[in-house]
């Protein structure tokens, strides 16, 4: 099961190699983006960022849903990894039951879409309208949705900021 999908730009980084696997108690990593999944290169650079003691998989989108509905892992702690809350929305709603939350939390600094569009959720999620569209379906899946930088950090419901936008 996927104990839980970060949506972060970057992926894997420090703070999600040092201390979200510790935080979820996760054995592996599904890191879910079409692009990393077919860039050699990108694939490499995520692989030295994987921490140790963690299994990585790198999955195109599509590929990520087979492997959350796969029953052989239905009692395995997996950590997802997108970079967009439409992507996330896409396993949510292609493996049902297979997620136990989404955290929105770094996200739409680098997706060259039109700045003048885009809306700041909150600090560090700013969403064009595509991506705002994708939140609000997100939210009306069930899942619970979050918005978490750092393990320390407190929780925010993002159904309760979705709502804000009207």
């Amino acid at each position: 099961m996927i104990v839980q999908i970060r949506v972060d730009d970057r992926l894997i980084h420090g703070q999600v190699a040092l201390l979200w696997g510790k935080e979820l108690n996760t054995r592996g990593i599904l890191v879910a983006n079409d692009h990393a999944a077919e860039d050699a290169t990108q694939a490499a650079t995520l692989k030295m960022a994987c921490p140790a003691g963690q299994k990585l998989l790198i999955r195109s989108v599509e590929d990520a849903i087979k492997v959350a509905s796969d029953p052989r892992g239905k009692d395995m702690r997996i950590f997802g990894l997108v970079d967009k809350v439409s992507d996330a929305l896409k396993i949510v709603e292609g493996a049902p039951g297979a997620v136990g939350a989404v955290n929105v939390a770094n996200t739409g600094r680098f997706d060259r879409s039109d700045d003048a569009a885009k809306i700041t959720l909150v600090t560090n999620v700013i969403l064009n309208p595509d991506e705002v569209e994708a939140t609000k379906k997100l939210v009306a899946t069930g899942v619970p949705v979050i918005h978490q930088v750092g393990v320390t950090d407190a929780k925010a419901d993002v159904a309760a900021l979705v709502a804000k936008l009207g």
